[in-house]
């Protein structure tokens, strides 16, 4: 236990068969539960992991590939029917350094915090060895997940080094959140619907034997549709249908006025290419609502900001 929580640690593997028995030994003693998750490898990660025999290891093996993100929640609702109060994820690929544990799970336990995320990117040198593609890529990323998230307070949401309290599993729709690499991002959508309190935690990049089986090409559109699907659902389930907050009614509203303004101005335009010129009015019908619906857009915008659930 960890300050008198139990803590379970929720190990995503697939073919990790030389490094799964590292990431399970250097597992720290305050781990209560080390739930395996062998998602359909074609090679022994399930053997090498029930071969360390630590009693506190439980294998769940996967018939058919989930991905990460199905591995990750089938792992989080097992440590749920353990009894565990808290789940952080250890990668496979040993990966993840165990030193930083006790930071994720500290503003949980003392603050109140429900959700934690590791943060490569804390300071001015994170970004120097990176390529400069690569770091617009992920600047790029961090500020869209924020737009649809909602957690304008988190950065680098593709690190999957996560804490997370039972509370906020069990307010979620565990089957609605996505299975795949896009897995990170959509879970910060329905912990914000969630209204669950979250925090970045320093903790540097650690690189070793590890091999990704991410292909960026293919994973960008997927993370790009989700994270504008995701938008509009927080949009409606949080801040609609919840309580129909300012930051709806000022987005809405401003939405209506700019499709408006935009719309009545292509109408005059295509109307006035020739004589006669445009009215005096029907350039304030254009302009007027555009302005002021651009104006309320930065309102809810702000309004969201200060909602985060922090």
């Amino acid at each position: 236990m960890y300050k008198g929580q139990k803590i379970a640690a929720v190990v995503p593997a697939y073919n990790e068969s030389r490094l799964i028995g590292k990431t399970i030994t250097t597992m720290p003693d305050f781990i209560d539960f080390i739930v395996v998750i062998n998602d359909c490898s074609t090679d022994d990660t399930s053997e090498r992991a029930r071969a360390v025999g630590d009693p506190r290891v439980v294998v769940i093996d996967h018939e058919k590939n989930t991905g990460v993100g199905g591995s990750i929640m089938d792992g989080h609702e097992r440590a749920l029917l353990l009894g565990a109060d808290i789940n952080v994820v250890m990668a496979g690929d040993a990966q993840m350094d165990p030193a930083y544990l006790p930071a994720l799970l500290d503003p949980i336990c003392d603050d109140g915090y429900e959700f934690t995320k590791a943060n490569r990117f804390f300071s001015r040198t994170s970004f120097a060895d990176m390529p400069a593609v690569r770091m617009l890529g992920s600047v790029a990323l961090s500020f869209a997940t924020k737009v649809a998230s909602g957690y304008w307070n988190l950065f680098d949401p593709q690190n999957g080094y996560t804490a997370v309290s039972r509370s906020a599993l069990l307010r979620l729709n565990v089957a609605a959140v996505a299975r795949g690499y896009e897995f990170e991002n959509d879970l910060l959508i329905w912990l914000n619907i969630a209204n669950a309190r979250a925090k970045d935690v320093p903790v540097p990049a650690s690189y070793g034997e590890e091999v990704s089986t991410m292909r960026i090409h293919r994973v960008a559109p997927r993370i790009a549709s989700l994270l504008f699907r995701g938008f509009w659902r927080r949009m409606l389930l949080k801040h609609v249908l919840a309580s129909f907050s300012a930051v709806a009614l000022l987005f809405f509203t401003g939405l209506f006025l700019i499709l408006f303004g935009s719309g009545w101005g292509i109408w005059v335009l295509a109307e006035t290419l020739g004589p006669p010129a445009a009215t005096t009015g029907s350039v304030l019908l254009c302009v007027g609502p555009l302005l002021t619906g651009i104006h309320m857009l930065i309102s809810a915008l702000t309004l969201d900001i200060q909602s985060t659930p922090d």
